[in-house]
Formats: structure tokens, sequence, C-alpha cells
């Protein structure tokens, strides 16, 4: 694929690997095409380009839908700009060929940003791009990062970071936050403001702040001492609730209780139920017109002033914020 390089336009590279989520391709690529129009220049804005990794060009993608790809990544001949790795499935992490990571460190150097959306961090920590550096990725694969490539910093809260000139997202949807924050850096602000709008995208959700997944362990339910407890607690978050209470519901002595319950779950009973009010307040934020000192009595968070402070110590966000951005169209529609 040849290409000429008259234009003063920007070339990404979107590589995409077999199994992949197609937003994990569409969703960069629209950010970047949009903003292209936005621009309204021939010689300004973005060339996108889809690579494969193999020499097969047709990528069949984890709904079933197949893709064409322009080029496969190694015989790239071209300046690149930009180059995201596009979440790849980590059945097939070891399928990719040797000649990618190759040409993928060798390139690295010439090309002025490198980044990954979602699970495509694994990608780049293989290729050895991430060693002492920042990172993260979907929020459910961050302790397998970790546990993987030691080396690497991973941080399981933000949409996005950014370390040097490596960019890595967090999960799916975040690397249309990262698209964003992108072409902010190339063409303004009020570019990536009017690319947002066009996507209804909020601009931009900030690289430090949560991916609000849940709290709690994606285990918890599994044990049925933990379910017990858990539903317990639902009943009970008005009140005030201690290890002995907990303890007392499933007939077990308080420091028995603490050490199982932190075995199970890999938290002390009163991070739990923190981490439990929170989860319970965000949902009637997002879904409910309870008034944010409503919902902190019902959740047992006491008043506003402390409710805030344990939003924004678990999601760096603050209940207004937080139900401005991810209220429910239900919601909306009830207070209307």
């Amino acid at each position: 694929m040849s290409r000429s390089r008259s234009s003063a336009k920007k070339t990404v590279v979107i590589v995409a690997t077999p199994g992949i989520l197609l937003l994990d391709i569409a969703g960069p690529a629209d950010v970047f095409s949009i903003a292209s129009k936005e621009i309204a220049s021939e010689e300004k804005g973005y060339e996108i380009i889809l690579a494969s990794v193999t020499k097969n060009k047709h990528i069949a993608t984890k709904s079933g839908i197949r893709i064409a790809c322009d080029i496969c990544v190694t015989d790239i001949n071209f300046p690149i700009d930009t180059l995201l790795i596009a979440g790849v499935s980590l059945g097939s992490l070891d399928k990719i060929p040797a000649s990618f990571f190759t040409w993928l460190t060798a390139h690295y150097p010439g090309i002025r940003r490198m980044g990954s959306v979602c699970v495509g961090a694994f990608v780049l920590a293989k290729a050895g791009l991430l060693h002492n550096k920042r990172a993260t990725t979907h929020w459910e694969h961050c302790t397998r990062l970790q546990a993987a490539y030691p080396s690497v910093t991973v941080d399981s809260t933000p949409f996005f970071v950014r370390d040097g000139n490596i960019y890595t997202s967090g999960g799916v949807t975040s690397g249309m936050d990262l698209s964003l924050a992108l072409v902010e850096e190339d063409f303004g602000r009020e570019i990536a403001l009017q690319v947002s709008r066009q996507l209804v995208l909020h601009l931009r959700r900030a690289g430090n702040q949560s991916q609000f997944s849940n709290l709690l362990p994606s285990f918890e339910l599994k044990s049925p001492l933990i379910r017990s407890i858990r539903e317990w607690l639902l009943k009970n978050l008005d009140r005030e609730i201690r290890v002995e209470y907990m303890a007392d519901h499933v007939n077990m002595s308080p420091r028995n209780f603490a050490r199982v319950f932190l075995k199970e779950t890999q938290l002390t009973p009163a991070k739990f139920v923190e981490k439990l009010r929170v989860e319970v307040a965000r949902q009637y934020l997002e879904d409910t017109n309870l008034s944010a000192e409503q919902i902190a009595e019902k959740c047992g968070l006491g008043n506003l002033v402390s409710m805030r402070r344990v939003f924004i110590r678990h999601l760096q966000i603050s209940p207004s914020f937080y139900r401005h951005a991810f209220r429910t169209t239900l919601a909306t529609e009830m207070a209307s």
C-alpha cells in the first residue's frame, strides 16, 4: 500500500487482531473521522488506516462481523503519527506473529504517539513498551496485567493514562475518551467539543477519573456467606453497621468472621460496607430523583458532605457530577 505524503494530515493506524470487539476499532475511528470533517481542511485532519497483525487482512470480530483491513501492519512503509493497538482477545495474544512484535519495537522510535484501547495494553506490555511505565487497561484485567508484567505500574482507576508518548485506555468506550483527548491535543478543545457533541459524548471524562466499574469483587456472590451478608446489609444500609452485627447475623464470632470475610473478599468488613454504600448510592443517583441528602441518609453515608468525601475517595468525582453524567433517561423523564 503506497501513499502520497503531500498533505499534512496525521496518519492514524489502528491495529486489529482476530476476536477483537468491533467498538474498539469503530469508536476511535469515528472520533478521528468526525474530527477531520469538523476541521474541514484538505490539508489537516486525520487519515485513518486499519491494519491487521497477520497477512490475512480479513478479521473476524467478537460479534462475528468480519472486517477488511487496509494493510498488514508489517507491510507499512510510510510515516505514522499515531498507532493504536485495539483491544485483543487475551486467548489470542499468543497467536499474534512474532514478526509483528519485532516490527512494533523496531518502528516505535519513529512513531510520535503509540497507544492501546482496552486490553490492547497487553500487546504493548508484551512488546516491552510499557516497561517501567504507568498504564491502565479494562478494569477487569488490571490485576492480570500487573501479575504478568510486574515492571508496569498498573492503575485501574483512570479512563486513560499518558506516560511519555505512550497512551493506554481503560475498558472499551474509554478508547473513545482517549481519542477525544488526542484530538484536543492536536487541534484544540473547540474541535474536540464539536466531535463530542456529534457523538453525544462527554468531553473529556478526566483521564484520572474512575472507570466506574463495580467497586466490589466480581466473585462476591459465589460465596454463600458473602451473599447472605450482602443481602442483610442491603436491608440495613441506613443504620450503623459494625463487625459485631455482621458476625451475629451469620452466627460467627467477630474475630473469626473478620478473618473469613477478608479471605473471601480481599476486603475488610468495613471497606466492603463502605463500597456497598457507594454502589447503592450510585444506583439511586442514576435511576431516581431522590435528593443527594436523601440518598446519603438511605445509604448510611451521613450527610451530603460525608457522601461527597466518600465519592471523591472511591470514584474521583462528586455525587452531583456523577448524577449529571450518568443519570438514566428514565430518571430524567420522570423529573420533567
